[in-house]
């Protein structure tokens, strides 16, 4: 396994390097000058802009920007937004915000979405298989910012179930509507996904066998069936942590959490790059630990999957 662990961790170089790549290019390309932003509509005189340019190697080619980006970030330096605030430290009080916000959304689309793609999946055809896919349907189709304002006015202002917004009651209270709004499309196809793939193992010879044998229903869904049925589950549970992680600009907005998201969407109008790639890049990296995660949990769930 070890060896596998290796591999993989020699394939993610490449796919890092890769992926920042790209992300830095698309944030400087980007039209405008970020040094003039600074000052707004006033003047900057020609002085300041030189020496500005100059210490954050604005002037030189983009891939060698990029160059000593890196050379920076494998140091553990973010480096620094345009008017001398570390990056590091910019980040660093937003960061328990969005992962708690998005443990929350992670944990109802588990445990939730299992539990409805088990009790579809075990019914199918039925009306609780019906009510479960329309259901996951329409929530699909809600885009995730009508789907905020409403859940926020009904259960915020109008019921007065959960807070409107902050974070001022701590947690998990005043992350569980944003978190059930986040997690939202994940459910959805967490509940579909466990649905079809339980419905098809049980037709499946070795479920046949456990039956025969005289293993009760509950043993042969829970110990046999739902374990194989759970694999591509993990597989989307696995992309998706990553996918909440770098997708809550929108929740967090709404809610007013103070959050990643909200700080990269301030500094893209702001035009601040630095502050956009770094927070980006410890996206990418959070992502290939919980995708190497996942594969290795696939061994624990089918003791047939070997790592060679």
């Amino acid at each position: 396994m070890w060896r596998y662990v290796l591999r993989r961790l020699l394939q993610a170089i490449p796919v890092f390097f890769g992926t920042t790549l790209l992300i830095y290019v698309m944030v400087f390309a980007l039209p405008g000058d970020p040094i003039q932003a600074l000052a707004g509509d006033k003047p900057l005189p020609e002085s300041v802009q030189r020496t500005l340019r100059e210490r954050y190697n604005l002037d030189d080619p983009l891939l060698v920007q990029y160059g000593k980006y890196m050379a920076g970030l494998l140091q553990g330096d973010l480096g620094e937004n345009y008017t001398g605030q570390k990056v590091s430290e910019m980040l660093s009080g937003r960061w328990g915000v969005t992962v708690r916000l998005a443990l929350t959304a992670w944990v109802f689309e588990l445990v939730v979405g299992i539990a409805l793609g088990v009790w579809a999946g075990l019914r199918r055809g039925r009306l609780a298989d019906t009510l479960v896919l329309g259901g996951t349907t329409l929530m699909i189709a809600v885009p995730v910012f009508v789907l905020g304002y409403t859940a926020q006015i009904l259960l915020g202002v109008h019921w007065s179930i959960f807070p409107t917004a902050g974070t001022d009651d701590g947690w998990p209270v005043s992350y569980l509507l944003p978190g059930m709004v986040l997690g939202s499309l994940g459910l959805s196809y967490v509940a579909r996904l466990t649905r079809t793939s339980l419905a098809e193992n049980l037709r499946a010879d070795y479920v046949r066998t456990a039956r025969s044998k005289g293993l009760t229903r509950v043993r042969v869904v829970g110990r046999h069936t739902l374990r194989n049925s759970l694999i591509p589950v993990v597989t989307y549970l696995g992309v998706d942590f990553g996918a909440l992680m770098g997708g809550a600009i929108v929740t967090e907005g709404i809610f007013n959490l103070p959050g990643i998201g909200q700080q990269v969407f301030q500094s893209i109008q702001l035009k601040e790059g630095p502050v956009v790639v770094g927070a980006v890049t410890v996206l990418v990296l959070i992502f290939l630990l919980v995708n190497l995660i996942v594969d290795l949990l696939y061994g624990v769930l089918d003791p047939r999957i070997r790592y060679e």
